[in-house]
C-alpha cells in the first residue's frame, strides 16, 4: 500500500483530503499554503487564454495543531482535533491529524505534513474576522458575466476556507426586502456561505450557529 497523499477517511461519509474540491482565495502576503488537488481556475476577464493563477488559501503547520483545537478545513469547514496518532502504511509511520466534523459525521485523517498544503488552520483571529464583519457591510459586487461563472467563482471562495472570502458571498448573494429574489441555485450557494461562516462565528463566540447567524444578518442590515 502506498502512504496516503492526503487525509484518509474512516466512515464511508468522509473523503481524502487531498481530494477535496478546488480553492481558491486573496493572494495576500499573510496568507500561507496551497491546497492540492485543485481544478483549473476561471479565466480572466477580458482574456479568456490566460488562466487567473489560484491564490494561495490558508493552513498551518502540523505542529500547530492539538486534541481539542477547533479547526477549519477548506471543503468541509469547522471540526475539532481529536488528537494526532501514527499509522503504519507500507512499513512506514505516518503521523496523521485525525479531525471530526460533528455535524456531517465525518472523520479526516490529514498526514501532519500535509496540513499546511491542505488548508487545515485554526479558527481566524481577530483581525480576520473582523475583516470578515466589515466585509458583510459593503456594498454586493455583481461581475456581468455568465450565472455559470460566477457559481464556480462562488464556490471556489467557500472551498478556499477564508472567512473574508466566504463573507463576500454572503454579502454579494444577500436580498434584502424589496430586492428581486434569488434563485434556486443562487439560494444555494448562499445558505452553504452563510452556514460555513456562522459556524466559524459560532465556534469563536463559543455560541450556537443560529446565534451566529442572527448576528452576520445584523452586519448585513448595516450595509
Amino acid at each position: 500500500m502506498k502512504p496516503p497523499a492526503g487525509a484518509k477517511s474512516t466512515t464511508p461519509q468522509s473523503e481524502p483530503a487531498e481530494a477535496a474540491p478546488s480553492t481558491s482565495s486573496r493572494a495576500s502576503s499573510r496568507r500561507p499554503g496551497m491546497a492540492e488537488g485543485q481544478a483549473p481556475s476561471p479565466t480572466a476577464e477580458g482574456n479568456p487564454s490566460r488562466p487567473v493563477p489560484p491564490p494561495k488559501p490558508l493552513g498551518n503547520p502540523g505542529s500547530d495543531f492539538k486534541a481539542g483545537d477547533h479547526v477549519v478545513y477548506p471543503t468541509h469547514g469547522v471540526g475539532q482535533v481529536q488528537g494526532i496518532e501514527a499509522m503504519q502504511v507500507a512499513g512506514m509511520e505516518l503521523k496523521v491529524i485525525i479531525v471530526t466534523f460533528e455535524e456531517n459525521r465525518m472523520t479526516l485523517r490529514v498526514p501532519l505534513e500535509k496540513a499546511a498544503s491542505s488548508g487545515l488552520r485554526k479558527l481566524a483571529g481577530t483581525d480576520m474576522m473582523g475583516e470578515a464583519m466589515e466585509t458583510l457591510k459593503g456594498r454586493a459586487r455583481i461581475k456581468r458575466t455568465m450565472w455559470s461563472r460566477r457559481a464556480q467563482e462562488y464556490e471556489q471562495k467557500i472551498n478556499s476556507g477564508d472567512p473574508v472570502q466566504i463573507a463576500e458571498v454572503v454579502r454579494d448573494l444577500h436580498r434584502n426586502a424589496g430586492q428581486p429574489d434569488q434563485s434556486f441555485s443562487e439560494r444555494q450557494i448562499y445558505e452553504l456561505a452563510m452556514d460555513r461562516l456562522a459556524a466559524e462565528v459560532a465556534a469563536l463566540d463559543n455560541t450556537d450557529k443560529n446565534t451566529a447567524m442572527n448576528k452576520l444578518l445584523e452586519h448585513l442590515k448595516q450595509g
